[in-house]
């Protein structure tokens, strides 16, 4: 009984051993036959963090966009591209005062860079600061060259609040968020 036992127990070790066993790379590939995962390649490349966030984004997975932009930031550190994203995904989930906060270094750190600008208004204009959110729209308006329509709208609303205080867009207030690349999100104000 005792080496019918132990043999039970030597039996999944030595088939590890074999060509085809837990070592080899065959398990790696998907098996058609098998309903399960294939394992993951510890040697494989991790998807770039802020590409995963931005999708997210887009998703509305503001949560997990975040966790996205934070391991971004572990890998990249705190680029002006990586605080901008986080500012953006703080925004979308409402707070305010992180990112701004986080905004307004990545503006520090990248003063050329309308993207970062126009964010920073939108959090300026959440916050109910409109003047100074006009003025952030403007500089992030001349330094994009009038290029982006995402910017020209959160401007425009700017300064219509501004002219008059108690201006409501009649389609609602939508101010945009925009990111570096082909994306924009919006942020809408609930009612």
């Amino acid at each position: 009984m005792r080496r019918g036992s132990l043999l039970l127990l030597l039996l999944p070790l030595l088939a590890a051993c074999s060509a085809g066993g837990l070592g080899s790379d065959a398990r790696l590939r998907p098996d058609p036959a098998t309903p399960y995962a294939p394992a993951l390649d510890p040697r494989g490349e991790a998807v770039d963090g802020l590409l995963v966030g931005h999708r997210l984004m887009q998703a509305g997975q503001y949560d997990l966009a975040l966790d996205a932009f934070l391991r971004a930031a572990g890998d990249q550190g705190l680029t002006p591209e990586v605080l901008t994203a986080l500012g953006s995904a703080n925004l979308a989930l409402g707070r305010l005062n992180q990112s701004e906060r986080l905004l307004r270094r990545a503006v520090e750190d990248a003063p050329d860079w309308p993207e970062a600008w126009n964010n920073l208004g939108v959090v300026l204009m959440e916050r109910g600061q409109v003047p100074e959110a006009a003025a952030i729209f403007r500089r992030a308006y001349g330094l994009d060259n009038g290029e982006s329509d995402a910017i020209r709208d959160n401007l425009r609303l700017a300064l219509a609040k501004m002219e008059n205080p108690g201006y409501d867009d009649p389609q609602g207030q939508d101010y945009k968020l925009v990111r570096r690349g082909s994306g924009t999100y919006l942020i809408r104000r609930a009612m």
